[in-house]
């Protein structure tokens, strides 16, 4: 992923559509358009309480609401249970930032990184670590389209993740990606697996939805 601007986004809908048809209100256009580094996104979290991603050079704001925020920790609660008894690695939360690739930083809703990537067995210091998860959890919400949730699962395997978990609340069900076209999509009367990225770790997806409002499943996410 290039830094500089691509000389194919001519318009801003240009810009959008490469993004994955996301809503222009999401994306900083007096920062460096096309342009912005990561050291530009480390001013901004440091001055704004938004959080934000960086994709082509471009800011995206990334829109955590509570619901997204609830089921995100929770699920860190239980991996955090099997991580206390199976010290394999550490968790980062809804707000840990990575730089998945040059150029290219995600922010997963949760992400597990095994201890063999950071042999000293210490978290990264770094505001923006350059790290890529073994296991990257995103909570889907109204704000992220399906393109959008496409290119993301794409570069996460690219840039070398094993295993991303695409948690629905509304649908009460969890999209568990092998690999960009290997799909199961497991209902609430199912459990999630740790594979061979969490071994022996379940849960129970009836568990983790168990407090959420009814109401759920009633909102659409764009195209």
């Amino acid at each position: 992923m290039s830094r500089v601007a691509n000389p194919q986004l001519r318009t801003f809908a240009d810009v959008l559509d490469r993004l994955g048809g996301i809503s222009p209100d999401r994306v900083r256009f007096d920062l460096k358009p096309g342009r912005a580094t990561v050291r530009d996104l480390i001013h901004l979290h440091d001055r704004e309480y938004k959080l934000y991603e960086l994709v082509e050079g471009f800011l995206v704001e990334k829109i955590i609401g509570s619901t997204e925020s609830y089921v995100a920790i929770e699920l860190g609660r239980q991996v955090g249970n099997y991580l206390e008894l199976n010290d394999i690695g550490f968790l980062l939360g809804a707000d840990g930032t990575l730089r998945i690739m040059p150029h290219l930083v995600r922010i997963p809703g949760m992400s597990f990184v095994s201890w063999s990537k950071c042999p000293s067995r210490m978290i990264p210091h770094d505001p923006v670590p350059e790290l890529c998860p073994d296991l990257a959890v995103e909570v889907l919400s109204r704000t992220e389209t399906r393109r959008e949730m496409a290119r993301k699962l794409r570069e996460y395997f690219e840039s070398g993740v094993r295993l991303v978990w695409f948690i629905d609340p509304d649908a009460r069900t969890a999209a568990v990606f092998t690999s960009p076209v290997e799909r199961e999509v497991l209902t609430e009367s199912q459990s999630l697996d740790g594979k061979d990225v969490l071994p022996g770790f379940k849960l129970h997806l009836k568990r983790l939805f168990a407090r959420l409002a009814n109401g759920h499943g009633q909102r659409r996410r764009r195209s």
